[in-house]
């Protein structure tokens, strides 16, 4: 996988900048590949978020443990914003979108099918969750991921925005909890 760079500040308009410095450099456009470690550090500022970066952190866990270990997921929606200056409130949950390389042969394909229920997995672990199916033929997987990337790079206003990219792998894990409770301890 790629290199992460830190996440980038907010611009005034309390969205991440869907773009930094040049549009032609690889990696200055969003989705930004960051690391796990680094958005728990970064939206973990109130009681609410860091309730539900640990739903996130168990529904990766859930997604490990069904085998989906390999790929990427964008995160989004008002968590990855400065919702609370936007609107006056808190986040309601983490938007997610899961792209896996590989389906999990163990596994039965209903159980990876709920992880990516959006109703289930809100109320669950707080996530609105989607899944992108692995190994769709090329033009499939270009209509999803455009269909994504239009949707999370948008508000609702239509405004543009930046969106984030970690690793599905769960190398990072263990240290984001670790994190997240260090944080809930000092609050």
């Amino acid at each position: 996988m790629p290199a992460t760079i830190p996440i980038p500040p907010f611009e005034a308009t309390g969205v991440l900048p869907p773009v930094i410095g040049s549009t032609t450099t690889p990696g200055s456009q969003a989705p930004y590949r960051v690391s796990l470690v680094d958005v728990v550090r970064r939206f973990s500022g109130s009681e609410e978020r860091r309730a539900i970066l640990r739903g996130f952190l168990a529904y990766r866990a859930a997604l490990h443990a069904v085998g989906l270990i390999q790929g990427f997921q964008w995160l989004d929606g008002s968590f990855a914003e400065q919702i609370e200056l936007l609107e006056g409130r808190p986040p309601k949950d983490i938007d997610v979108v899961t792209f896996p390389l590989s389906q999990p042969q163990r596994i039965h394909t209903t159980q990876v099918a709920e992880l990516f229920n959006p109703q289930l997995m809100k109320a669950r672990f707080r996530c609105d969750a989607y899944g992108v199916t692995p190994g769709l033929p090329a033009y499939a997987a270009t209509r999803s991921v455009t269909y994504w990337y239009a949707l999370f790079s948008h508000r609702r206003n239509r405004h543009w925005k930046g969106l984030l990219e970690i690793d599905l792998a769960p190398h990072e894990d263990a240290a984001a909890l670790d994190v997240l409770a260090e944080l809930e301890r000092g609050s």
